[in-house]
């Protein structure tokens, strides 16, 4: 009986002090934010609100930066074997050069000191820009034999774009590298910064490894674009009606093939151009005239090979076919 009155007590005494325990951690209070935080925060917003968000810096300016690890970075990452002297180069714009020669003279260094030894991308910028133009007007021209030298003219103006080149350029990565006077970099100069960076390619690697570079990122921006939102043409039916005389088939008839709504408020019709007795294309439209103009267009894609269901680009690692052209554009 005492052996047992002894253990029952003990197990009553440990039950109690587990219960102990476990009140004091469920009363256990922890506190997620000191008490200072709450005004820190209230004034950084306040001052956020009265100043406003601080100017965006340049990658080269923030800390843990090594630019000479990035420019070889840059290169390996594209697969190209750039020259990191001219890669250097074609970064660096006349801007920034002005910038940093202003900022010395402010500092009072004398004028031997502040001379920089930096060569700016203006002449890598133009040579890159000539090889980017001929090379695209050649290209549009072997893969559509057919189309007009206007035609080309619009497909090499969209992808020389402002617009497109920055797209292209800020996609790889270019933007950080640059150095500029202004950030976020100009368009301007981020355009002749992209073309600076073509003519290193082109001096370093010489001008079929360039023609694929540009083929790969410029030329594929002509995926999915419709040829006349590249190329407007006033008056598709007159064009059409000049390149078949061209190629001596009989003129085009406009029919209506059939309609629905004409009284309503959303009519439709469906034009279509016979030649010969052969049907050459058909175009819908709110309106007879904007059906005829539609059939027109479809009536050009076809006879220019810029159809939706064209063959694709060969975007393959080699282009034997196209030797010939890039050696024309090089001039060997």
């Amino acid at each position: 009986m005492a052996a047992g009155y002894i253990i029952n007590r003990g197990m009553l005494t440990f039950g109690i002090h587990c219960q102990r325990v476990c009140r004091s951690v469920l009363h256990v209070q922890v506190r997620e934010k000191k008490r200072w935080m709450k005004t820190y925060m209230y004034l950084m917003a306040k001052k956020l609100k009265l100043e406003g968000p601080p100017p965006p810096k340049p990658r080269w300016q923030q800390p843990n930066w090594d630019y000479h690890a990035e420019v070889a970075a840059f290169s390996s990452r594209l697969h190209e074997n750039f020259s990191l002297e001219d890669l250097k180069a074609a970064f660096i714009n006349p801007c920034y050069v002005q910038m940093e020669q202003e900022r010395r003279r402010k500092l009072g260094v004398d004028s031997e000191t502040m001379a920089l030894v930096l060569k700016d991308n203006i002449q890598l910028s133009r040579k890159g820009a000539d090889f980017t133009e001929s090379f695209l007007a050649d290209f549009c021209r072997a893969s559509f034999p057919s189309l007009p030298e206007d035609g080309v003219e619009s497909l090499v103006g969209h992808l020389t774009n402002p617009a497109v080149v920055t797209y292209v350029a800020r996609n790889l990565g270019i933007e950080d590298l640059t150095m500029s006077a202004e950030f976020p970099v100009p368009d301007d100069v981020l355009h002749s910064t992209f073309m600076a960076v073509i003519g290193a390619l082109q001096e370093s690697s010489g001008a079929e490894r360039t023609g694929i570079f540009l083929r790969d990122f410029l030329v594929s921006q002509l995926i999915g674009k419709d040829l006349f939102d590249l190329w407007p043409v006033v008056n598709p039916m007159g064009l059409l009606v000049e390149e078949l005389t061209k190629r001596n088939v009989p003129l085009p008839e406009p029919r209506l093939i059939r309609s629905a709504g004409a009284s309503t408020v959303l009519p439709l019709y469906f034009v279509g151009l016979y030649s010969d007795k052969e049907l050459l294309a058909q175009g819908p439209g709110e309106t007879l005239v904007a059906a005829e103009e539609e059939a027109a267009r479809v009536a050009l894609r076809k006879l220019y090979g810029y159809t939706e269901n064209r063959r694709p680009f060969d975007f393959s690692p080699q282009l034997p076919p196209q030797r010939t052209l890039l050696q024309s554009v090089s001039g060997n």
